[in-house]
């Protein structure tokens, strides 16, 4: 049997150069590393072993790359619907510490079609204070 979700969203309306409504997550805790661990199964002793990250040169543990990349996921599908994400592509900058805010922004840069479907281009990025984290590029579909 086939279900049709009983509301469906529309694409998003984008010019080039519209920002993405910008989101702020944090601080990053310990328990937030520990629960995105334990969900995804990456229990590499950086993400929860201080004496290990020390020795590693990191002052503590450092959240997983895909944390960042999940958390940038959750922001831009809540603007854009997962239903309309056609590609994200997501590139790690630098280690996220405890206790930092994760700031996401992104810019429409152009406007084009793929497979007869109009999409939009996005540049993101994530960040810690003035320290680019994360660099994503998504395409989006939009009406």
């Amino acid at each position: 049997m086939t279900r049709t979700p009983s509301t469906v969203r529309p694409p998003v309306s984008v010019n080039v150069g519209d920002e993405i409504p910008s989101r702020e997550i944090g601080p990053v805790s310990r328990t937030d590393i520990v629960r995105f661990a334990g969900a995804g199964g990456d229990f590499n002793p950086l993400h929860h072993d201080p004496k290990f990250a020390a020795k590693a040169g990191f002052p503590d543990v450092i959240a997983m790359g895909q944390l960042q990349a999940g958390l940038l996921a959750g922001w831009l599908t809540d603007w854009c619907g997962v239903e309309h994400l056609r590609e994200l592509e997501v590139r790690f900058r630098t280690p996220v510490h405890l206790g930092a805010v994760l700031r996401f922004t992104g810019e429409v840069v152009e406007l084009t079609e793929e497979d007869d479907e109009p999409v939009a281009v996005l540049d993101l990025r994530a960040s810690a204070g003035d320290t680019a984290v994360v660099r994503a590029g998504a395409v989006v579909r939009r009406r």
